[in-house]
């Protein structure tokens, strides 16, 4: 007898609402117990198994870790949602997430959209006043080939719209609008805005879109994406010399996610705390006070260069080779097989070499053992 047991979040896709929601309402994981190698060796081989299943999703999900900077950013998410209640005639100000790849940011602002949609609904129920269901969020990804028919589809796609198949970009965009006036939509959330070509004439004709979105739908646009700034997304594709800003960027808060920095104490505690928080999440049965913290700061910030994203992925791989090949716990040797992302190897090798000479430190003072 088999049982369909809780949804796989690993197989889900945030553009449709159904898996939105999926997200949303799942459960926070539960930690599997970490066991020492006698109780390892003591599991028969169909407990074994199943415990080294849940150590894989375990590990592969030990995200979001609420770090300064996750905080910073929600904190300012929360003012400017919750300052966003003008009456239907105004205009609300719109976000833009534009930071560094690999810094955490589209993992910062689901967390955000999670948090947002659950009160909304915990506030004024799943479903409005006419009987809809409410969606306080709608979620759309965007590609390098993106242009206005194609945005509207893909915000009718999320709610799965049956008129998303055939229409045009107009009565796309109408039908758009419906659908966030019916749902009661208060957060549209545009990821991987950079794909946009916006010197390009698709590019202009999505920027005066978002115009009119922000004009016509009484929703919070919050924009995610790398060098954003840079693109034109504030001067409307001007160059940056202009003296005047453009609308957009009248109406638009522009928020980071910096990396992690060791030039400071205060930066130095900030990565400490990081890596304490994530060597309690590792379940291996070798592991042991400090073997992060301790052992393995200065190694970690080089190989991450104090990119989050980077650290993750680093300690994911890690846990799993050692998982899989009776280490059980993480060592310099065992993590100089484990591959990283391409962006931290190569600007891993000045930074090594400056830890390695003591120019400098990831270590805070309080952190740092005598001698």
């Amino acid at each position: 007898m088999s049982s369909a047991g809780p949804p796989r979040l690993s197989n889900l896709a945030l553009s449709r609402k159904e898996d939105f929601k999926t997200f949303v309402d799942a459960p926070r994981r539960t930690q599997p117990e970490r066991l020492n190698q006698k109780m390892l060796r003591a599991l028969n081989e169909r407990a074994r198994a199943a415990y080294d299943r849940a150590r894989r999703e375990w590990h592969a999900n030990l995200g979001p870790i609420r770090t300064p900077q996750l905080a910073a950013l929600h904190g300012d998410l929360w003012d400017i949602l919750d300052s966003n209640l003008q009456d239907g005639d105004k205009a609300k100000g719109a976000v833009a997430v534009d930071a560094f790849p690999g810094l955490g940011k589209t993992t910062a602002v689901l967390a955000f959209a999670r948090e947002f949609h659950r009160r909304e609904i915990a506030e004024y129920g799943a479903f409005t006043a006419q009987g809809h269901e409410r969606w306080p969020v709608c979620r759309v990804g965007l590609t390098g080939n993106t242009g206005m028919k194609d945005l509207n589809r893909a915000m009718l796609e999320f709610f799965g719209h049956p008129g998303r198949r055939t229409s045009t970009a107009a009565q796309f965009g109408l039908q758009a609008l419906d659908c966030v006036l019916s749902c009661e939509v208060r957060l549209l959330i545009l990821d991987d805005l950079h794909f946009l070509k916006w010197r390009k004439t698709s590019g202009i004709e999505v920027s005066n879109h978002l115009k009119w979105i922000a004009n016509e739908f009484p929703v919070t646009l919050l924009k995610v994406g790398v060098g954003l700034a840079d693109k034109g997304l504030f001067s409307e594709g001007e160059s940056a010399g202009e003296t005047v800003l453009a609308q957009t960027g009248r109406r638009t808060t522009r928020l980071g996610m910096p990396p992690f920095t060791i030039d400071t104490e205060q930066g130095r505690r900030h990565w400490r705390q990081l890596i304490l928080a994530l060597e309690q999440r590792i379940v291996l049965a070798g592991t042991y006070p400090g073997m992060l913290a301790d052992d393995l700061s200065d190694y970690l910030f080089a190989r991450s260069t104090g990119h989050i994203g980077s650290l993750m992925t680093l300690i994911n791989r890690g846990c799993q080779r050692a998982q899989r090949t009776g280490t059980e716990r993480l060592t310099r040797g065992l993590l100089d097989q484990v591959k990283n992302d391409e962006a931290a190897e190569q600007a891993r090798r000045e930074l090594e070499y400056a830890l390695h000479a003591r120019w400098a430190t990831s270590r805070p003072r309080s952190g740092r053992a005598a001698g």
